[in-house]
């Protein structure tokens, strides 16, 4: 009962936000592997310390408001620790709203702990994919 509790802040809270779109809709095969398939990429960028190959997966309102690839970096490793280096990774069913894709990931950190990472991703006008922001979300449901 407490962990629907907190899923259901969680759910109430990132709706708020505007990260979790009201009326959400199921999102295809194809495009799940498409906005995955960024996800990793960037995830995999993180691993490999290649700050260009990591930020070329932002969206461009990221992109402007770290100004360059460097800088990016030092944020993700200081204030998003678990995504910089997740010990597993589990993706969980994506969500529609438009041209976004919520995309929530199930990880796990060095020492064990519980994260939820909810990517939202948006389609661009080349028909690409681009993740335009993270909410990272402690497993006892705390923002952070």
């Amino acid at each position: 009962m407490q962990k629907l509790v907190r899923v259901l802040v969680l759910w109430l809270g990132l709706w708020g936000l505007g990260l979790v779109p009201a009326a959400a809709a199921a999102v295809g095969p194809s495009q799940t592997k498409q906005v995955q398939l960024v996800v990793r990429a960037q995830l995999a960028a993180f691993a490999g310390d290649d700050a260009p190959r990591a930020f070329s997966y932002a969206a461009a309102s990221i992109q402007q408001m770290f100004g360059n690839p460097d800088q990016f970096m030092q944020m993700v490793r200081s204030s998003y620790p678990v995504v910089y280096r997740p010990a597993s990774v589990r993706f969980l069913a994506p969500k529609a709203d438009g041209k976004t894709i919520v995309q929530p990931v199930h990880m796990t950190d060095d020492q064990g702990g519980s994260w939820l990472a909810v990517y939202r991703v948006q389609q661009q006008k080349d028909k690409s994919w681009r993740i335009a922001g993270c909410v990272l979300v402690a497993d006892s449901g705390q923002s952070i």
